[in-house]
């Protein structure tokens, strides 16, 4: 025992490794040094590793080697480990074909019962509907081709249950198993039974309605429920109007997406609301009380004398419900301050007054513009 390496040293790992710590060390290891690799590969290398990680990875082999070292394992002769070309890889790896996806990039296989019900998929479908139906909520209907279990016989696909009988094939089990050749020898992996298909058995007379599939497909008519206050790119689902589940699996849901057309003024934010709302020039030097359009009717709003173009004035609480709280967003009035192009003979002398007023008083926004070119 004196001539063999430390088995912590040996994976490159500290005694206090987890086991995680310890199988990603022993693959990364593995993969180097197994003797199909070409580049790297060593057996005398990949033996050492392979019993290093057999001892490390069992809890019960670690804690002998931890307390006696390579002396506990003298009375099994020396080899704690299995032979990595007889018996399997320990836990790294279940055979030569998870050491050949690992290294061209595939994944370990998992065991799935192909005669187990499966849900089906999930659907998305969008649908359009106008700015103001996604304000207020509403119901509408919507035509959808869906496969549901056939009634006749529950999805079975058989006459009567007396025709569902075993495969002959797979015994049942929905899978066989295949061997083949590989670079690393012969590989057995399992596949879907081509008889039954997977679902383990097959039928001997089949349903007259749905023609053995289990299934009808057929178009139908759904209600959807809009909520108020709804979002552009929100989901709604309906539960069961997804694809088809296999051997007697449940449907999958649909989802359906809203897109919102775009309303000809009011534009939303989240729950707050804006819109450009033209002005008179007069009302924006005087002041005014205008009742301004929201998406739950009009409201007065005070517009202060003296205000800008492009000015903004907020209105609280006048944007849209919020679907869970209620509590409203608010809406932003942008001024649009408009100068009439047609006067009156009486308007152009009332201007003309106002503009001799202001020039006596040098209190024109012109006369002060000049006035910074004379410092």
């Amino acid at each position: 025992m004196a001539d063999k390496r430390d088995y912590y040293e040996v994976l490159g790992v500290s005694k206090s490794a987890s086991k995680d710590e310890i199988k990603s060390a022993y693959r990364k290891l593995a993969k180097k040094y197994h003797p199909d690799n070409k580049e790297t590969g060593d057996e005398a290398k990949f033996k050492e590793i392979q019993e290093a990680y057999d001892v490390l990875f069992d809890d019960q082999k670690r804690s002998a080697y931890d307390q006696f070292g390579h002396a506990a394992f003298e009375q099994a002769g020396g080899n704690p480990g299995a032979n990595p070309f007889q018996g399997g890889f320990g836990g790294g790896f279940s055979d030569l074909g998870d050491i050949f996806s690992s290294f061209f990039g595939g994944g370990r296989r998992q065991n799935v019962n192909p005669t187990a019900p499966r849900r089906g998929n999930d659907v998305l479908q969008r649908i359009k509907i106008d700015f103001m139906d996604a304000i207020n909520g509403r119901d509408f209907d919507l035509q959808i081709d869906v496969d549901e279990r056939c009634p006749t016989c529950g999805g079975t696909g058989a006459k009567t249950p007396n025709d569902i009988q075993t495969c002959s094939r797979c015994a049942g089990r929905g899978y066989v198993s295949v061997k083949r050749q590989s670079l690393f020898g012969a590989i057995t992996s399992q596949e879907i039974c081509s008889q039954c298909g997977g679902s383990g058995k097959t039928i001997k007379e089949k349903c007259k309605d749905c023609g053995g599939k289990g299934y009808i497909h057929k178009k139908k008519t759904i209600k959807v429920h809009v909520p108020a206050g709804i979002l552009p790119g929100q989901q709604i689902r309906s539960t069961g109007n997804g694809e088809r589940g296999v051997n007697g699996g449940e449907n999958g849901d649909l989802y359906i997406e809203i897109i919102v057309k775009p309303h000809q003024y009011f534009k939303r934010e989240g729950n707050d609301i804006y819109l450009d709302v033209p002005l008179d020039f007069v009302d924006a030097c005087l002041g005014a009380k205008i009742d301004v359009p929201t998406v739950y009717g009009d409201v007065t709003l005070t517009v202060p004398a003296g205000c800008q173009p492009n000015q903004i004035l907020r209105m609280k609480g006048c944007g849209v419900k919020d679907r869970k709280s209620g509590k409203p967003g608010d809406q932003y009035v942008k001024l649009d301050i408009r100068v009439p192009t047609n006067l009156s003979k009486s308007q152009k002398d009332a201007l003309t007054e106002f503009k001799n007023e202001s020039e006596k008083k040098d209190t024109s926004l012109f006369a002060k513009f000049k006035k910074m070119f004379k410092k």
